[in-house]
């Protein structure tokens, strides 16, 4: 009846095309069986940004005579395994939306590394590479991360709008994606800090202070990154914290004094469109992009991006993102920053 168990269930996750439903595991993890068939990577952790192509290894030390490689992409937030590619060493087969953009790189007959073209925000997380052998089977996980920059995002209606499926489509517009726990926690050992709590990846609200103060829960507290815990994703409300990382493309300024309306124009003008957010933060980021101009946004929000802090572009010590908030996108003119893929 073991043996029957064992089967049945290698069977089912065999199955393509089929994501597989993975629970928490309880108590302690048992001691790790060696390795027989595969390589342990000597990096698990691998760096790209997005737009790149990279490859996350997987390399065979032995070849059974009849086995199968199956890679699939980790979902921790919905307990979910995607099969992304399976390969029998001579053929392969990709399996769901990422499956257009991956291949096998098959440098040598041990090679079954996965290649990923043109890497997106959402490609980012934990893969598996899984050998099945009969009944035998072992694998090995890596983790893609993105440099990126993350940044905190209101409605123009005022801080605490968003329950959990609007701030992921608020970022996602602004060309980035909610930032994960580890993002946010990263970036606030960069010195990001934040008096306004806003929703992760996980579901969980938090809110970065560097600095202790009365309104961000007194100046008793430590500095780090404190936490609402878990919160009812469609009737609580917050901000939202996003991530971006680097953009095929350029963000530069136009100067002018123009309304909303003219700042659109004359970015269509010039064969362009009004940056996102994210995308001001990405050049903000990666191509160290710095003006002392207010200039108008997709969302109609008005910044400038300053990364060597003077005393007559705000007086703000550090670099960072500037913001006037949302002026009134008739009375009020600016200059206006545009996106080119050219």
């Amino acid at each position: 009846m073991h043996q029957l168990l064992i089967l049945a269930s290698l069977c089912l996750s065999s199955l393509p095309g089929i994501p597989a439903i993975y629970q928490k595991p309880n108590g302690n993890p048992a001691t790790p069986v060696p390795l027989q068939y595969l390589l342990e990577p000597v990096n698990k952790l691998v760096h790209t940004q997005r737009g790149a192509t990279i490859t996350l290894p997987c390399i065979l030390q032995v070849l059974p005579q009849n086995y199968k490689v199956r890679w699939s992409k980790v979902e921790p937030a919905e307990y979910m395994e995607i099969v992304i590619l399976i390969t029998n060493g001579v053929h392969h087969r990709t399996y769901g939306p990422l499956g257009s953009r991956v291949r096998l790189r098959r440098s040598h007959r041990y090679d079954a590394s996965l290649t990923i073209s043109n890497v997106a925000l959402d490609d980012e997380g934990r893969y598996r590479c899984q050998l099945i052998n009969g009944l035998e089977d072992e694998s090995v996980s890596l983790v893609l991360q993105l440099d990126g920059v993350v940044f905190p995002y209101q409605t123009s209606h005022g801080r605490y709008k968003f329950n959990y499926p609007e701030a992921k489509q608020a970022c996602q517009e602004q060309d980035s994606r909610l930032a994960t726990y580890g993002q946010l926690y990263k970036a606030w050992t960069e010195g990001l800090d934040w008096c306004s709590a806003g929703w992760v990846m996980e579901g969980t609200v938090h809110y970065p202070i560097i600095n202790s103060r009365e309104p961000c829960g007194g100046r008793l507290l430590l500095p780090g990154v404190r936490t609402y815990g878990t919160r009812d994703k469609l009737k609580d409300r917050f901000d939202a914290f996003c991530f971006s990382s680097a953009v095929k493309g350029r963000v530069y300024f136009i100067r002018g004094h123009l309304n909303f309306k003219e700042a659109t124009q004359a970015c269509r003008n010039d064969g362009a469109v009004l940056a996102k957010v994210g995308q001001l933060y990405a050049a903000w980021k990666f191509s160290q992009l710095d003006r002392c101009d207010g200039g108008w946004l997709d969302d109609s929000s008005v910044r400038y991006p300053i990364t060597t802090p003077r005393a007559h572009c705000g007086g703000v010590p550090d670099p960072g993102i500037r913001s006037f908030g949302f002026p009134s996108k008739f009375r009020k003119k600016y200059g206006v920053y545009c996106f080119s893929m050219k």
